[in-house]
Parts: C-alpha cells; sequence; structure tokens
C-alpha cells in the first residue's frame, strides 16, 4: 500500500485557498478582510486557526436568501421597525474569538446601512441595528456570509422564541444582596460595641433602617421560595422549600416584635443571608444550561423557505405556504421538506439523518423523494405530494411515544428534603410542648433558634452548587446536560445503547487509503483537478485526501451518474470510478466503497474509502464493557459487524437494519428487563430512543447544530470521554452526600444546644452562613479535585 504524495500550492494568507506564488491573497475580497483585522491589531484571529476565513472569491447563491425580502417573513423574524431602524437577531455559529467579535461589531465598515451590531458570544448571537431606507435584511444576510459568519435561519425562528432569561430571579438576588450587605453594616456597631458603648438614640435608629430594608427581601426576594412551598403544601407535599420559608417568616416575625418592643435588634442579617445564599444557587443552576436548547424540534432542521417555480419563475415561499402540486427547486446540499416525485434533475439523496444508513440513495425520475434528506447532485425540481405538516419527517417526529412525558422518578435531594422537612416540624413541635410545661419562656428562642439552625441551607447549597459546578465542569469539556437530574441518571445506568453513523463513526469522517503504484505529482494533480468538478460524496473525499486542484481545466470532462467520471488533464486521459466503469478486477471490500484509477487506460490502483471510528472508540467501548451492557443499534448494513464485535465484546448486542420503531423497542424491551439505559444517537431516527431511554445524549458534530430532543448534548470529538463522564456522575451523588452528613452533623450538633434553649438565635444566626459557606468551599474543592484527576 502506497500513501499518495500531494502537491503543496502557495496558499492564500486568510482562506488558505490556492493562489499564484507571487500574491498573498487569492481575491481583492480576502485582502479586504485581512487588512481590516491587521489595521486594527487582530491578526490573532490568524494564530486561534490555521487559515480560519472564508474564501471571499466563493460568492453566495444570489437568490440563497431571497426568502428575507418576504415582507411577511422580516415581520416575523423583525423584533422591531420604525421609519428610521430596525432590529433583528441572526443566530452566527462560526462566531468562536475576540476577533469575530470585532469584525460583526464593525459590520457597519462592510455595510452602511448597518447603525450598530451588538454580539452575545455565549449565545453565538448578533443584534444588528440597521436603517431599513439603506440596506436590506436580505443584504445584511448576505454580507455575513460573505465574510464568513453565514446565519442560522431555520423554521424554529417564525415558531418560537428562545426563553428569555429569569429577569425576575436576577433582580430578586439583587435586592436580597444590597439589602443584606446594608443590614450587615448596620449590625456591625451593635455587633462588637457591647451593651451601653452605643448612643441609644442611634441604636434604635440603626435598627429600623434593619427592618426597612428586610421589608423588599421579605416580601419580594423570598417569593422565589414561596411559591414552591405554597404548590407542595396543596399537593399533600412537604418539599425542602417548606422550612426555608419557615425559618424566613420566623426570623423576620422574631426580628420585628424584637425591634418594635425595645428588646433587641432581632436577626434581619440571618434572614436577608438565607434568601441571597439560596436565592445564588439557583441562579447559577440556571444559567449553567441557558444557552443550549434541548427541546428542539423539527422546525429547528428545516429552512425557513423553499423555492417554488410560478410559471418558470423562482418564487422564495415560506414552508408553511408550501401547498401539495407545487413544484420545488431543490439546490445542491439543501434540505428536501417536503415528500414529492422527482421531475426534473439528479437526485442523490443523503437519508442518514432520517434512517442512520450512510450510504446517498439514487432516486429516478418518478420516484417518491421523502422530506429529511439532502440532496448531493447538483439541483433538481420535485412535485409535492404532501403539504410540510404532513410530510413522512414531521410524521416521524410527531409519534405518540415523542409526545409522552418521562418525568423519570424524583431526585433524592428532593426526597431526603421531604423527610428532613418531618424531623424538623417534629422537633421544633416536641420542643415548643417540653418548654409550655417547663419553662414557658423559652419557648420562643427555643423554637426560633431550632427553625434557624435546621434551615436546610447547607443541604441545598450542597446539592445546588455540587450540581451546578459539575455541570460547568462536564461543560468545559464539551459535555452539556440539561439538569442536575440527568447527572443522578448517569451515575445509576447499567446498559449503554450506541448507534453506528454520526456516533461510532463520524457523518464526514472517512479514512481514504490508497492501493496502487506510486503516483507522480502530475497524476496526483489530474486526479485532484477531476474530483473537484463532481460533487458525488466518493468524489468529495477523494478530493480531500489528494489535496486542492492545482490546475482547473479539463478538456471533454464526462460524468456518469453512480458509475465514475473521466477527462483530460495535463495531456494525459484520466478515468474514476467502479470496476465496472473502469474495467478493472473489483476488490473485495466488505463495508467499504472503492474508486478506481486508470490513467491513459493503464490501471494505476484504487482509493479505498471507508468510514472512520472517532477517536479513542476502541478503548472506549473496551472500559465500557467490562462495567455495562452494550448494544448497538444501526440503520446500516452488518458489513462492519466483526469489527464492532471484537470492539464491543462477545456479550454485546449488535443489530443492523433498525429503523425509528425498532430503536424505541429496543429500548422498551431493555426497561423491561430492569435496565436503565443511556441512549447516545445523532439523527431524527433515534429521537424516539432518546426520549424513551433513562438518560438520552445527542452527539453533534456543532452543539449550535440541529440535535433532537435529549437530557444532554455532546460534542463528537468528546465522545472518547464517556467512561470519564460516568465516573464523574457518580462521583458527584457521592460529594452531595458527604456534604449532606456533614450538614447533618452540624444540625444535630446546633439542635443539641437549641432543644436545651441555650443557644441563643443571634449564635444560629452566625452559625448558619458560616455552614453555608463551609459547604460551598467542601463540595467545590471536591468537584474540582476529582475533574481534574479524572478529565486530564
Amino acid at each position: 500500500m502506497i500513501k499518495q504524495a500531494r502537491e503543496v500550492s502557495h496558499q492564500c494568507a486568510h482562506c488558505g485557498e490556492p493562489c499564484p506564488p507571487e500574491d498573498q491573497f487569492c481575491c481583492q475580497g480576502c485582502q479586504a478582510v485581512y487588512e481590516l483585522l491587521n489595521d486594527n491589531g487582530l491578526c490573532r484571529y490568524y494564530e486561534i486557526n490555521e487559515k480560519p476565513g472564508v474564501a471571499q472569491r466563493q460568492t453566495v447563491r444570489k437568490d440563497k436568501f431571497a426568502f428575507l425580502d418576504d415582507e411577511r417573513t422580516q415581520q416575523q423574524l423583525l423584533r422591531y421597525r420604525d421609519e428610521k431602524q430596525a432590529h433583528v437577531t441572526f443566530h452566527i455559529p462560526h462566531i468562536h474569538c475576540s476577533s469575530c467579535l470585532w469584525l460583526l461589531e464593525n459590520l457597519h465598515r462592510l455595510d452602511p446601512g448597518v447603525q450598530r451590531t451588538e454580539v452575545n458570544f455565549a449565545e453565538k448571537e448578533a443584534h444588528i441595528i440597521y436603517d431599513p431606507s439603506q440596506t436590506t435584511l436580505r443584504k445584511i444576510a448576505e454580507t455575513l456570509t460573505s465574510i464568513g459568519y453565514e446565519p442560522y435561519i431555520s423554521l424554529q425562528d417564525l415558531r418560537a422564541r428562545k426563553p428569555a432569561p429569569n429577569r425576575k430571579l436576577i433582580y430578586q438576588l439583587g435586592v436580597a444582596g444590597f439589602c443584606f450587605s446594608n443590614i450587615m453594616l448596620l449590625s456591625f456597631p451593635e455587633y462588637f460595641s457591647g451593651e451601653g458603648h452605643m448612643e441609644g438614640q442611634m441604636t434604635v435608629v440603626f435598627r429600623y433602617l434593619n427592618l426597612l430594608l428586610s421589608l423588599p427581601v421579605f416580601f419580594y426576594s423570598a417569593q422565589a421560595f414561596y411559591m414552591p412551598a405554597w404548590k407542595g403544601l396543596k399537593h399533600g407535599f412537604l418539599n425542602i422549600d417548606l422550612p426555608i420559608v419557615l425559618a424566613i417568616v420566623t426570623t423576620f416575625t422574631r426580628s420585628v416584635v424584637d425591634v418594635l418592643s425595645g428588646s433587641g435588634g432581632g436577626y434581619f442579617d440571618s434572614m436577608t443571608g438565607i434568601v441571597m445564599f439560596m436565592l445564588i444557587g439557583r441562579l447559577l443552576q440556571d444559567k449553567t444550561y441557558r444557552g443550549l436548547s434541548f427541546d428542539r424540534d423539527y422546525t429547528a432542521y428545516f429552512p425557513i423557505a423553499v423555492t417554488v417555480m410560478k410559471n418558470g419563475e423562482e418564487a422564495p415561499t415560506q414552508l408553511p405556504d408550501v401547498k401539495t402540486g407545487d413544484t420545488l427547486l431543490i439546490h445542491h446540499q439543501e434540505l428536501i421538506p417536503a415528500d414529492g416525485l422527482l421531475v426534473k434533475g439528479s437526485a442523490l439523496i443523503d437519508y442518514s439523518f432520517v434512517t442512520g444508513e450512510s450510504v446517498p440513495v439514487r432516486k429516478q425520475m418518478g420516484e417518491i423523494i421523502y422530506a429529511g434528506g439532502r440532496q448531493l447532485d447538483g439541483n433538481m425540481e420535485i412535485l409535492t405530494i404532501r403539504e410540510v405538516a404532513q410530510s413522512y419527517l414531521t410524521s416521524l417526529w410527531n409519534r405518540e411515544e415523542l409526545r409522552k412525558d418521562n418525568p423519570g422518578k424524583p431526585s433524592f435531594i428532593h426526597l431526603l428534603g421531604q423527610y428532613f422537612t418531618w424531623v424538623v416540624l417534629i422537633i421544633a413541635a416536641v420542643t415548643a410542648i417540653y418548654w409550655g410545661i417547663y419553662d414557658s419562656a423559652k419557648i420562643w428562642p427555643a423554637v426560633t433558634a431550632i427553625l434557624i439552625i435546621a434551615c436546610p441551607c447547607a443541604l441545598l447549597l450542597a446539592a445546588s452548587f455540587t450540581n451546578g459546578h459539575m455541570l460547568r465542569i462536564l461543560s468545559r469539556h464539551k459535555l452539556y446536560l440539561r439538569n442536575a437530574q440527568a447527572i443522578e441518571r448517569m451515575a445509576g445506568l447499567t446498559h449503554i445503547v450506541f448507534d453506528k453513523t454520526g456516533t461510532l463513526t463520524g457523518k464526514s469522517s472517512t479514512t481514504v487509503t490508497w492501493h496502487g503504484r506510486e503516483l507522480t505529482h502530475a497524476e496526483v494533480s489530474a486526479v485532484a483537478a477531476l474530483t473537484a468538478h463532481s460533487q458525488h460524496p466518493a468524489s468529495r473525499q477523494v478530493r480531500e485526501f489528494v489535496g486542492k486542484p492545482i490546475v482547473h481545466t479539463i478538456d471533454r470532462f464526462s460524468e456518469q451518474t453512480g458509475q465514475g467520471l473521466q477527462g483530460w488533464v495535463h495531456q494525459m486521459h484520466v478515468q474514476l470510478g467502479s470496476a465496472a466503469y473502469t474495467g478493472a478486477r473489483d476488490a473485495e471490500t466488505p463495508g467499504a466503497s472503492v474508486v478506481h484509477v486508470n490513467i491513459n487506460g493503464d490501471h494505476a490502483g484504487y482509493y479505498l474509502l471507508k468510514h472512520a471510528y472517532r477517536q479513542g472508540i476502541p478503548e472506549m467501548l473496551d472500559e465500557l464493557q467490562r462495567h455495562f451492557g452494550l448494544t448497538l443499534l444501526s440503520g446500516d448494513q452488518p458489513g462492519e459487524a466483526d469489527n464492532l464485535r471484537r470492539m464491543m465484546g462477545p456479550n454485546a448486542t449488535l443489530l443492523f437494519k433498525q429503523q425509528a420503531h425498532d430503536k424505541l423497542d429496543r429500548i422498551v424491551q431493555l426497561q423491561e428487563k430492569g435496565e436503565k439505559v443511556l441512549m447516545i444517537g445523532d439523527g431524527l431516527n433515534d429521537a424516539g430512543a432518546l426520549r424513551q431511554s433513562d438518560c438520552g445524549i445527542s452527539l453533534t458534530e456543532d452543539s449550535n447544530n440541529f440535535t433532537p430532543a435529549s437530557d444532554g448534548i455532546l460534542e463528537a470529538s468528546q465522545l472518547h470521554r464517556l467512561p470519564a463522564f460516568i465516573r464523574m456522575s457518580k462521583i458527584n451523588k457521592r460529594i452531595i452526600l458527604i456534604a449532606f452528613v456533614y450538614s447533618i452533623v452540624y444540625n444535630l450538633t446546633g439542635l443539641f444546644f437549641a432543644v436545651q434553649g441555650i443557644l441563643s438565635p443571634l449564635t444560629a444566626a452566625i452559625l448558619m452562613p458560616s455552614s453555608s459557606i463551609s459547604i460551598i468551599l467542601l463540595t467545590w474543592g471536591m468537584s474540582e479535585y476529582a475533574g481534574r484527576k479524572l478529565l486530564r
């Protein structure tokens, strides 16, 4: 086997495209973007990734964004519009560094009609304000695409907006933090002055100021706990919010009585501290996974509009307006949004997203082409036979099992909280009864101290901060889980189910090897030039292997659909294709494709194309099979069965030619046997299985692209870390239990003194925040140590 040498040409400094040796750029557009960055000291853009730019000479298809000229589409996309300005927010997946931010924020230099651009790096969104009299929405989209930041616009943008951040929670925390800090400042003199060392009138003023500052916290900030506690009571469930509410109400009431009666300064610092610390925990957990959408449906995959042929003219039309009998023009690499009959052009359809089958399907004139496939062979026209809402892809998504709720069992934290609440209430009641009999003066101090010291702040902070920090550690390694319950479910897994195409193997990752005599540089260049004129997947893969062509001129080029192509390059006649097309002897290559090469009529060898398994997959499967049951559910043919059997072990179950309902049924069968199932897939054909499984993770090459509804999203390059992710989930539960034991020991120690009436509420109020802070430090330290050790 000989691996072909590549002929290296001079490359553009911006995009890497070939260019003449005497030039630094391939075109004026690349030079303009380069100079724009260079003049402003932002050329580190080129250090982050090699040749990161998009070639400016590759112009956008002139009608790609024509649908943005439609007035109704603009009304649905624009957030605000008047005669002088319009506001639109575009999702731009290609934002990756500070130079991207600078380029986008200086969009007005490329389009004078743009007034201002604000970029949200975390959400990868650009909010653009422009003058409708000077530019258009379509022109802005085309300008963004021309500099490498094509906006991702889907049907989902018309139907639903992203949920807005929980601003009320932020405001509540802000109010609680402001009041808590000021109450602490006003309380310090009384803490440290002692009796009689502070002017009496000033003491009264400070106490009443603390009372006023506590009112916004009690009536506004603490609402985040009142409503969940009330809802739990209405349903007969004592959740963990109830003892928090009791601690807040009791502390506030006792403090108000003390201030109004002149007997003390109360414990407003403790009450506001309880609220502030708990709100911090909730806010951190809420922000951890806000950047990703987990409940995605087919509308996030569909384009916003399609080209409809009317009286020989192309008319951009919104998908909901496409009717049965319309003729759709589907461009190269576009999604097919509705079922239809092929009436014009050549159709080579990639159905891997829908069926899991990795081999593109050739369709003949008059055959049905189903929605969800992607056209790989130029432009074609189809006559719709079903509207978008009744297409195969839509019906696949709207199956009954996908609409069922799958709440899973409640979190063990909530179960602990329920018992904890009952214990606290019983201890408080018994203490009140005891001191009511023996010394009624101690009832109020004892019960108050119990409710403050037994407030489950430490327990909830342990869970909130540990889960929140663990979610952030996992997200740093490209695993984005929906919530803390997903971590708990991962910790209890017993069986793991994999899809193959796009999961264990990359959708576009193919190993290409050359078998034959060594080719000269001229012959390699000829093969590159020939494959550059074909859009067949095999031609593209060979072209990626041999490199970009230097010479683009080909004489007498021809391509026979599904068989091969030929032409004259460098005065050589080159043929590439199947054994039948080239006259070569067929090579026995199960599970692989072969592209034979003839040079001037002589067989030079062949390129062997095999789907490549992702990095680290064999080692990952070897480790997993020692601890979990493994199953493979693939829509592919069983050509790779022997290889997969070696990697997954003799006890693994391998099932091929699996449709969406087959995968779902298999998950149900495993669960009926008592298995806790993790499903890892990537396509819509996996959506039912992902939803049914105890924990479903969608694999994606880009977390901003479409993924089916799931419990988590994992970047494909990190799949080999799956065993470490599962171990981290198990460690997370142990850390919470350790923190819970710590909290229980603290509470029992405090309660021992509180029930005797010898622990003052002031001492309890000081111990409460100190315990909470120590819990935060303990759980953060253990989580960080585990993350650094397991995810190096």
